[in-house]
């Protein structure tokens, strides 16, 4: 073996991978767009098969609820209120120091997705949401870099790998943003931490193969899966471009990524809680505005965040340095807005 391989001795052992294999997957550069229940089962399990460079990209912070699923995090997170793109990165680098890992602590947006893909080679779904999934469908297909799309409710989750050019894209499957109440979400259904496994495990296939240069052995294919029923489909996608006349892969709109869809006010999935995203991106003081907010409530402050507890009204209020927020205690976007223009005042 190889100096500096001796880690991934097992994984090259297996004949799909090889030493060949491995050299391209430590030469590789992934974007992992969403760092919660999904994103964070694929950023172990690709810092762990030795990935070179790992983007991760989130906007939220750690919580209680989350480490039911959210297998990179622990309570001490949580006390240190931390990002969970921060905390992840903290872990993984205990994890695999050959890694070169990027935390960022953003919301992905049409503002911020060209500079977020820059130089990477693969894109991968952890994300919550549509609209998000809608934006790196377009800078994939804007970019010709590939993206695996993967999802998780309840017990079951679906997983697709897209080539752009070659196969069919999101928007060839689900022409837009399901409306309210037409699925199920982690409010309705609830979360299955295994099933999560299970869908993270079969993007973080994909991902493998096609770093390694085995893009010969995905299938076009979308993978639907349920662990409560231990039910797996195979459906067979290889046709999905031809089919249709799909606005964004055949013709060219690029809705998402020119910011005409999308919203700046979004209610958070099971959270009781809303995010509000200025118009412009700020950089706000956190240290001043702690200052400020001192006699508003209970405040504390670390390098990533600032946290507001107005306990008359129930409310919970992060902020970030560029100026975003997340209201918990509130489902209405109104009054969430009312908050943020109270406290923040932008």
């Amino acid at each position: 073996m190889v100096a500096g391989l001796e880690r991934y001795s097992r994984q090259i052992l297996f004949h799909g991978l090889g030493e060949a294999g491995q050299r391209r997957l430590r030469a590789s550069r992934v974007l992992l767009c969403g760092c919660g229940a999904l994103g964070s089962a694929i950023a172990d399990s690709l810092t762990r098969a030795g990935v070179g460079m790992l983007r991760i990209v989130d906007r939220d912070f750690v919580e209680l609820s989350n480490l039911q699923r959210q297998v990179l995090f622990d309570e001490d997170d949580i006390a240190q209120e931390l990002p969970k793109a921060i905390a992840a990165a903290r872990k993984l680098a205990r994890i695999n120091s050959d890694v070169v890992l990027e935390p960022i602590v953003a919301d992905i947006d049409p503002t911020n997705i060209r500079q977020l893909v820059e130089g990477v080679d693969l894109i991968l779904d952890g994300m919550d949401n549509f609209e998000t999934r809608f934006l790196m469908n377009d800078i994939s297909l804007e970019t010709g870099i590939p993206w695996i799309y993967g999802g998780c409710v309840g017990s079951h989750g679906q997983t697709m790998s897209i080539f752009p050019g070659e196969t069919g894209c999101l928007r060839c499957l689900v022409d837009g943003v399901p409306p309210p109440g037409t699925t199920e979400t982690c409010d309705t259904a609830g979360v299955l931490g295994p099933a999560v496994n299970v869908v993270a495990a079969l993007e973080v296939t994909a991902a493998l193969k096609y770093l390694a240069g085995r893009r010969d052995l995905i299938e076009p294919v979308l993978t639907v899966v349920d662990l409560w029923d231990l039910s797996l489909r195979k459906m067979n996608v290889s046709k999905l471009r031809e089919r249709g006349e799909c606005p964004a892969c055949q013709q060219g709109v690029r809705e998402w990524l020119a910011g005409e869809k999308g919203s700046r006010s979004t209610v958070l999935c099971g959270r009781n809680s809303v995010q509000i995203t200025p118009a412009e991106k700020l950089r706000l003081s956190l240290p001043d505005l702690a200052e400020q907010l001192q006699a508003a409530g209970t405040v504390s402050c670390n390098a990533f965040l600032l946290r507001l507890k107005v306990a008359a009204e129930g409310l919970q209020i992060t902020v970030f340095p560029d100026g975003r927020a997340i209201i918990q205690g509130t489902d209405d976007v109104a009054a969430a807005r009312g908050a943020y223009a109270r406290y923040v005042g932008h």
